[in-house]
């Protein structure tokens, strides 16, 4: 067999050593970074990758794709797959700033606790990397999700992208609302009927006070993503997983990064099974879905 090769195409400064680490962890035998990378410039990079094996040794070569805009490395998976051919293709993942492993993880544990077809969930920080993902996987799976942020123009455009995502079948199965509150009070109506939130805030910002958590009467798990003190949910530890808080459960962040890093490292090692694979959100989220 030859040797496992992976690509790792980031579209930041700096290719990301969190992600040269798992990589490696996953068993890759070399693993080749490139910083800064646009979707101006693939070109020559895929071809490389791809011509420089043929038949079934395509299967030992793939693409991973970071960085920390999801729009661009979103850009950029697109310009990948616009240069493959035919058979003539290798595997390629998007995991830009752990938006898709983290977000599938978050939903899966979320999951333990609510019918997500059913669930009524706030996704607080919803406009970044992390927060649209996790939007999406619940309007996928039929939830009626609020998607917040501090800008009502911007959990718009949000929504909508999200909706152009889920495609049509899964949409009109699922409710999917923008909501930018002012003011504990304003928050407070907002979270009044949901059973389930996942705050994906940025590192270091509460987004959920005590008093609105103890005020959530139907709430069953709540769910934050960030490792950063203070936390995004007042009385949620990092490392809380399934721990009573309010009326639910709580996860921290490193409470769901086990299955996160699980979840990272099989996507890897599922590249190498075939040669036109493309591992983005739903193919993502259903690997941690059967973790569990």
């Amino acid at each position: 067999m030859p040797k496992k090769i992976l690509l790792q195409f980031d579209t930041g400064d700096h290719a990301s050593s969190f992600d040269s680490v798992v990589a490696i962890d996953s068993g890759v035998d070399h693993l080749l970074t490139y910083r800064d990378v646009h979707p101006s410039a693939v070109r020559g990079l895929v071809h490389g990758a791809m011509f420089t094996r043929g038949g079934d040794d395509l299967a030992s070569t793939a693409i991973f794709i970071g960085g920390e805009d999801v729009q661009d490395a979103e850009k950029l998976l697109q310009s990948v797959r616009n240069t493959f051919f035919g058979p003539v293709r290798v595997s390629v993942m998007l995991d830009a700033g752990g938006c898709n492993t983290t977000a599938s993880a978050a939903v899966v544990a979320a999951g333990r606790h609510v019918e997500l077809g059913q669930a009524k969930a706030a996704v607080l920080g919803g406009t970044g990397p992390v927060g649209r993902r996790v939007a999406q996987l619940l309007a996928g799976e039929g939830a009626d999700v609020v998607l917040t942020s501090r800008s009502q123009e911007r959990a718009e455009a949000a929504c909508q992208d999200i909706r152009e995502k889920v495609g049509a079948d899964q949409a009109s199965t699922a409710t999917l609302t923008a909501a930018a509150p002012r003011g504990e009070n304003d928050l407070k109506q907002v979270m009044a009927d949901r059973d389930c939130v996942i705050a994906c805030g940025a590192a270091g910002v509460q987004l959920l006070s005590a008093q609105v958590v103890e005020s959530m009467s139907d709430l069953a798990v709540a769910i934050d993503l960030n490792a950063v003190p203070p936390a995004g949910i007042e009385g949620v530890s990092m490392t809380d997983k399934a721990v009573p808080v309010g009326s639910g459960v709580g996860y921290g962040a490193i409470g769901v990064g086990g299955l996160k890093m699980r979840t990272h490292v099989q996507a890897i090692e599922r590249l190498f099974t075939a040669n036109d694979l493309v591992l983005d959100a739903e193919e993502i989220y259903a690997i941690a879905k059967a973790i569990g």
